[in-house]
């Protein structure tokens, strides 16, 4: 079975998305996926924040301008079934050195492509520079489908509506005629505010079902977690970052479904898996203590529903 090919896009930064690309894909691999998570993105936050070094030689650079074999570039994380193509700053070069590099857009896509119909990942996440330059474009032109977080702000309206002119030409002009706009996911909700609840309900009337219903509240812990270079569901499992992340896996699934890695299904009626194996119990169990110094409180915890009168609407 070919594994489906995710890029996880927003040129506007700061919308989450590199928290998206760490803490969805543990939470999969806490489902049993197999998942591997290529981090396009040279400043290496989603390889920083899965505690992997940033060394010289292991993105995915020479490879964009000379070809080879992707495996090579694949580094096993400290969780079973979660691997990581890290990066690193020298991938910054590429987004002018493969523009003089024939079919330039699609390099990424024939790196990819031919481990993705070997079926060894149940799923692949590519985490995107927040621009819409070449690094972006390639991971557009070699994935299937996109997600797009995005803030729960105002202005989140006229960063998506750009990416979907994107992806729209990226299709008319034959480039990767099969993207398709996965969905939405909204990220830093915070329901004590008015805003946030108007624009949550503003999105999904623009785009209906294309809407993750899992809202990702801010969350102190979600901050945190990166710079221990964990996901959260193992830096605090019982936060609300952790169980917004959880519950937005269990949507992706339903979506997308997918049999267990070793033919092994979670069990029925489990709504909170273990823990990522790899780590040992204790660490993946216990809450990480709290720093020392004042935080602030954590955001109401979102509703597993969107706010009335959300649902629905002209896609």
């Amino acid at each position: 079975m070919t594994t489906p090919i995710f890029a996880i896009a927003n040129q506007k930064g700061g919308v989450g998305k590199t928290t998206t690309a760490i803490n969805l894909s543990a939470c999969l691999v806490e489902r049993r996926q197999r998942v591997l998570l290529v981090d396009l993105d040279p400043q290496a936050n989603a390889t920083s924040g899965l505690g992997m070094p940033k060394a010289e030689g292991g993105s995915l650079y020479r490879l964009l301008l000379a070809g080879g074999d992707v495996r090579a570039q694949i580094r096993p994380t400290a969780y079973r079934r979660f691997d990581l193509i890290p990066s690193e700053v020298d991938l910054a070069g590429a987004e002018v050195d493969i523009v003089m590099a024939r079919d330039y857009l699609h390099r990424l896509g024939g790196l990819l492509r031919p481990l993705a119909e070997t079926g060894e990942y149940d799923q692949i996440f590519i985490d995107c520079p927040p621009s819409l330059g070449v690094l972006t474009m390639n991971a557009m032109t070699a994935a299937d489908a996109l997600l797009v977080p995005m803030q729960c702000e105002y202005y989140a309206l006229e960063g998506v509506s750009t990416i979907l002119r994107i992806v729209e030409q990226i299709r008319t002009t034959g480039a990767n005629p099969r993207l398709q706009i996965d969905g939405v996911v909204l990220t830093m909700y915070d329901a004590r505010t008015k805003l946030a609840q108007q624009v949550v309900v503003e999105i999904f009337q623009h785009f209906g079902d294309r809407v993750y219903e899992s809202l990702i509240p801010r969350n102190v812990r979600l901050s945190e977690a990166p710079s221990y270079g964990k996901p959260v569901v193992v830096y605090d499992r019982h936060s609300t970052g952790a169980v917004a992340y959880r519950r937005l896996a269990r949507e992706f699934l339903k979506r997308h479904p997918r049999p267990a890695a070793d033919g092994e299904a979670s069990p029925p009626g489990v709504s909170e898996p273990e823990g990522l194996d790899g780590v040992q119990p204790a660490e993946a169990a216990a809450p990480a203590p709290a720093p020392a110094g004042p935080s602030e409180p954590d955001a109401a915890a979102p509703a597993a529903e969107p706010p009335a009168g959300a649902a629905g609407g002209a896609e």
